[in-house]
């Protein structure tokens, strides 16, 4: 990726986040994206929004792309620990652990594109989030929060096979099939087995259930505000997805092999 020209993948990440605070806006509520205990709703659904959606429209430019970038982050790794809280009192409930996990991907990419794009400077914490340390974190978040999808499609089976689309034989096989999918991602991200491709292949998986599940369903006549919202945080984490996979050195799945 170049700062000079953003990458398709930065594009498509900066439109999921524009996205995401569209319907903010227009909602005037989290649209399921925050817990309900959060404080101050009403006011923090337009600060969240204007975060979302011009932080997002900053990545699209080559000026103010770094400065979204360090906007973006901390908001980011905030609203993934606002859903810490729903794990650590159930995390026997495996929803908890897709929740965190479908906003840390954003996180993921969130932190991948700020050490892209911020200048080499001095300093620690800057050394630390720009540096080989900070890119394993991003694998890190990255990596566990595809296991959470993997599990999530065995925990939740008869849901998955549920948005399976009708017209695809054998809905049950896919589910496990995708769950799998999810779980073998991770472990390549995590464990440094072809990372790069691992990645790679989550981000055509997810780019492929965003269009074969939630466009039909946001194109329907009876679409509903769930599937908006879903449609939009798919097209985020694919994109997100595809951000973490460019930020994986091809050299890197060198070292190991399966």
């Amino acid at each position: 990726m170049t700062q000079d020209r953003p990458h398709p993948a930065r594009i498509a990440f900066a439109l999921g986040l524009m996205g995401l605070g569209t319907l903010l806006f227009v909602h005037g509520d989290f649209a399921l994206g925050w817990p309900a205990w959060v404080p101050w709703r009403p006011a923090l659904v337009e600060v969240a929004a204007g975060f979302l959606s011009f932080g997002g429209a900053g990545l699209l430019f080559a000026r103010s792309a770094p400065i979204a970038a360090r906007i973006l982050l901390p908001f980011l790794l905030l609203w993934t620990a606002l859903r810490v809280p729903a794990l650590f009192m159930a995390p026997q409930i495996e929803v908890n652990w897709l929740a965190v996990g479908e906003i840390a991907v954003l996180a993921a990419a969130g932190w991948a594109l700020l050490a892209e794009l911020s200048p080499v400077r001095d300093g620690a914490l800057v050394l630390f989030v720009t540096g080989p340390r900070g890119r394993r974190v991003v694998r890190v978040l990255f990596g566990a929060s595809l296991l959470a999808f993997g599990v999530s499609h065995f925990t939740y089976n008869r849901e998955t096979v549920a948005l399976v689309p009708a017209w695809l034989p054998l809905r049950r096989t896919w589910a496990y099939l995708t769950g799998a999918g999810h779980f073998a991602a991770g472990l390549g991200v995590l464990l440094s087995v072809y990372p790069r491709l691992a990645a790679a292949t989550e981000a055509a998986m997810l780019a492929i259930f965003t269009v074969v599940v939630w466009i039909p369903a946001i194109v329907s006549p009876s679409a509903t505000r769930f599937a908006w919202w879903e449609f939009a945080l798919s097209w985020a984490i694919a994109a997100g997805a595809w951000v973490v996979a460019g930020s994986i050195p091809p050299a890197s799945s060198m070292g190991t092999r399966a």
